[in-house]
This record gives structure tokens, sequence and C-alpha cells, in this order.
């Protein structure tokens, strides 16, 4: 929590998602494993709440159909679970955050070149060796450690608090003047 280019990054990424959010957009979110785990976490705080009772924003987490990701590997394979999801659900003005610990999972990567493709905004969440998940983001959390579990809950910790920062920011604008 001393790290200030970790927290200038979490900053950003906060501002981008709020605006994304704010604009009417929807936060798509893919990980694997444990990071498909976090991606569920994080959109639900974001479509129930954080800590205040407040609108539901748009926020989805694309491991979590069992059927799309089962028939989207049967038929285009495993590595396009995500992109063929970003495709078809993503438009120009949502965001996309992808979490990878190790920064290199074919999945997560063509993920994020269809985003690009498609005008979405790219986030990344990784850990010290995720160069080339960085290369396909315009944000990008580097947790500083290339030890999976460190990893994991460095992203979580960072995403509770951008999480309270989008909600923060969006009750404000919704505050009775």
């Amino acid at each position: 929590m001393q790290d200030a280019g970790l927290l200038a990054a979490a900053r950003k990424i906060a501002d981008v998602i709020t605006l994304a959010l704010r604009e009417g957009n929807k936060l798509l979110i893919v990980g694997n494993g444990g990071s498909a785990a976090d991606a569920q976490h994080i959109a639900a705080e974001i479509v129930g709440r954080y800590k205040q009772d407040r609108p539901a924003y748009a926020a989805i987490a694309l491991a979590t159909d069992t059927s799309a990701l089962t028939a989207i590997a049967n038929d285009y394979g495993f590595e396009q679970v995500f992109a063929r999801q970003v495709a078809g659900l993503g438009r120009r003005g949502d965001a996309l955050l992808a979490i990878s610990t190790s920064g290199r999972s074919p999945n997560i990567l063509a993920a994020l070149r269809t985003a690009r493709e498609r005008g979405l905004t790219t986030i990344g969440f990784t850990g010290s060796k995720g160069e080339a998940l960085g290369a396909l983001c315009d944000h990008l959390l580097v947790a500083p450690s290339d030890d999976t579990p460190v990893i994991q809950q460095i992203h979580l910790a960072m995403a509770h608090g951008i999480c309270d920062e989008v909600e923060q920011a969006l009750m404000r604008e919704t505050a009775p003047k």
C-alpha cells in the first residue's frame, strides 16, 4: 500500500471505469481460475454494491456462463472463450478488465485483442512478469511479485479500493444538490 506507482495506476483505473459506467457503458471482466473468481467478485461489487446503497451499474464476469464457455471452447477452441464473448457483448465505450497473474494466458490476450479492435478501453491486472498482457492494455496494474498467491492478494486489495472509489465517485454525481 506504500507503492506510489501501484496506487496511481489504481486511481487511474478507477477513473476509467467510473467514466465508462457514468456514460451508461459496461465493465466486462475476464480471468482464469482464481482470477475468474476475482472477476466475479468485482462484477458483484459493481452490479450490487460495495458499501453503499446506490443504483446498479453494468458489470459482467465472462467466466460465469458455462453454456457459452463450453460451446465456444468446443466450436472455436478454449483460446476464444472470452474473445468471442467480448465480440458479442462489448461495445465502443465499454471497458474490459483482464486479470492474469502470469500475463501470458492465451484466452486473456485474445480477449484484449478483440476489445482493442472493437474500441473498448483495455485494463489489465497482472504480476511482475506480465509484459505480454501489458502490451495490450491502455491501463495496467502490476502487482510487484511473481508469486501467484501474492499477486492475487494484491489484485483483490486493489480491486476493493477501485470499487470503493468508483462507488464514491458515482454517488457524488447522483447526490441531491
